[in-house]
């Protein structure tokens, strides 16, 4: 949403409106904002807006990426106790929360979408926690992650071909940096499983409208070193 000055005044609006807070089904700690059905929620989001074309409303869902990698969180969080982490396309700031939650130093949540960066205020407050929310696409940028980052997290990225491969060249640019980076995948067509290595998986429940099954198993992954 990157139209007129009433389009952005729309956003709290359009969360506000079109969502319910209610607990994700395999993180159920935390609350996010929801939305029943994407196709009605695109629609509202552009009525209300005044504006079509937006993007499509992957902040208003939990998708089963981000749900794996916030349980792996929370289920470990020295992984991201005393870090300094950030979380890349956060969408709904699922992972970027659950990385609060577990005990991080500072959190910084990136999307290039503005309903997504207010949903990420939105849902962090909801929550309790402190998630510094970033409107920015940063894939190729050079500058992020800044030096001193420890941990890298990002869910539900590699769903097309180009996407994939910025998110990747993203990925192993903060791994050259000192950075663990872990990604949520349910085993997408553009999942590069030769550079990662699993860690643990997860049946996500309720993913019948999103994904089409009631359950879908969904692992944790850690990219490997690339070798010199």
């Amino acid at each position: 949403m990157t139209g007129s000055k009433s389009a952005r005044s729309a956003i709290p609006k359009i969360i506000g409106t079109s969502t319910w807070l209610a607990p994700v089904p395999l993180v159920p700690e935390i609350q996010l904002h929801q939305a029943g059905d994407p196709i009605s929620l695109w629609q509202r989001t552009e009525e209300t807006a005044g504006q079509a074309g937006l993007d499509p409303p992957f902040w208003a869902f939990a998708w089963a990426g981000g749900q794996a990698l916030a349980r792996y969180l929370l289920d470990n969080p020295e992984t991201a106790r005393g870090r300094r982490v950030i979380d890349m396309a956060s969408g709904s700031g699922l992972v970027a929360i659950a990385a609060a939650m577990a005990g991080a130093a500072a959190v910084t949540a990136y999307d290039i979408d503005p309903l997504a960066a207010e949903a990420i205020r939105v849902n962090s407050a909801a929550n309790g926690v402190i998630v510094q929310a970033v409107c920015a696409d940063v894939l190729d940028r050079d500058d992020v992650p800044a030096p001193g980052t420890d941990l890298v997290l990002v869910a539900d990225a590699f769903y097309e071909r180009d996407l994939a491969a910025q998110a990747m060249r993203f990925l192993e640019r903060a791994c050259a940096r000192g950075a663990e980076v872990l990604a949520g995948d349910l085993g997408r067509a553009y999942l590069p499983r030769a550079r990662l290595r699993p860690l643990a998986s997860y049946d996500v429940p309720d993913q019948r409208m999103l994904e089409g099954t009631d359950v879908k198993r969904t692992t944790v992954w850690t990219l490997l070193e690339a070798r010199q």
